[in-house]
């Protein structure tokens, strides 16, 4: 049978990217405290389709992750990215992997969950260099409500968000990035009201976080977007830093 995908395409039509997407996969992650996390991610994989080449066999995409069946995590993209750009015969190749993140809490109150869950991805790309940024959501909670005389469990209420990606000079950890985020976030609701109204805005907090991850050395690049989920609409804030 002819290998149709790879017969060449004169046309000189160029498709900018070709791939399979959302697929549910096992992942391991790095954990500061316990080594490794298991955990299970929904994965895009594609890459660029040169103009000389009419398709390819998206099985292939499939055919490399399951190489790395069980010995999914971060370090591994730089691999994955170059068989995929290799096996395609791409110019570029990319991947996603998003998955949730989890991390022990260390609270003494009943009705608060052991386990906090962050969402997260890791977008790689490459051509002729690694390009890795990972991507984090960190929720914004306001203070524990008081327990009300019916005897009503106290709860935390929702502010909004804060989504950051960074790249990194070296390694650093995923609970050292949560950490960092969380203690400007804290310290933002520490902050006592000024002339009456509340410090806690979207424009304070985006300023806040963005001078704690200014200050570590370990990040060369970082994006941010600060949200407040009121009801009916949303307000956000957004800040990147000089690359």
């Amino acid at each position: 049978m002819k290998d149709i995908q790879n017969q060449e395409d004169h046309r000189c039509i160029n498709i900018k990217k070709v791939g399979v997407k959302t697929i549910s996969y096992p992942v391991t992650v790095l954990d500061k405290a316990h080594s490794r996390q298991q955990t299970i991610a929904t994965v895009n994989m594609y890459v660029n389709l040169p103009h000389h080449f009419k398709g390819t066999h998206m099985s292939r995409f499939v055919e490399i992750l399951n190489r790395y069946h069980g010995a999914i995590d971060i370090a591994k993209f730089h691999d994955i990215l170059g068989e995929m750009k290799d096996k395609l015969e791409a110019e570029e190749a990319h991947i996603e992997m998003s998955f949730a993140y989890f991390l022990s809490g260390d609270s003494e109150d009943p009705g608060i969950l052991k386990s906090r869950r962050y969402e997260c991805c890791v977008h790689g790309s490459l051509e002729t260099e690694d390009d890795l940024e990972f991507r984090v959501e960190i929720p914004v909670s306001l203070p524990l409500a008081e327990k009300s005389r019916q005897g009503l469990p106290r709860s935390l209420g929702q502010w909004g968000r804060a989504v950051t990606g960074v790249k990194f000079r070296n390694f650093f950890w995923i609970e050292d990035l949560i950490t960092l985020i969380e203690t400007a976030i804290d310290d933002e609701q520490d902050m006592a009201p000024i002339q009456g109204e509340d410090s806690m805005s979207v424009e304070s907090l985006t300023r806040r976080i963005a001078r704690s991850l200014d200050g570590e050395d370990a990040i060369k690049w970082f994006s941010l977007r600060v949200e407040n989920l009121a009801e009916g609409y949303s307000t956000f804030a957004t800040m990147d830093s000089v690359s």
